[in-house]
């Protein structure tokens, strides 16, 4: 999972297997493990109805609703995006890049834009 953090908007892009896992589990997780403590961020299944987030003990939670977490697991659909408090929340689904790039991408989606 990647997260993209700027101001008051944070992003994160799932693969294929962490979509998969959040389907059938009903969280997905990451951690960044610093000198001092880690800094870890998380994707929960929740029963409420909008996207929601926290931040307590320097752990980032995202509580993403039911409905929203089976419609990316089971159609096209590439994310949601919604806000909580003043802080904009957008998950969606990681595609592979159309240019050359050193990660792995073999868990990414399929890019849409690319023309086979």
């Amino acid at each position: 999972m990647k997260i993209r953090i700027k101001d008051n908007s944070v992003r994160l892009r799932l693969t294929m297997s962490e979509i998969n896992k959040l389907g059938n589990v009903g969280e997905v997780d990451c951690r960044t493990e610093f000198i001092n403590q880690p800094f870890v961020y998380r994707i929960v299944q929740t029963d409420t109805a909008q996207i929601i987030a926290s931040f307590v003990e320097n752990e980032i939670v995202i509580g993403l609703p039911t409905n929203m977490i089976k419609e990316l697991v089971d159609t096209e659909r590439i994310g949601f995006e919604g806000q909580s408090g003043p802080v904009k929340i957008l998950v969606e689904k990681d595609f592979a890049c159309l240019d050359n790039t050193m990660e792995d991408q073999s868990d990414n989606f399929p890019n849409p834009n690319l023309k086979c």
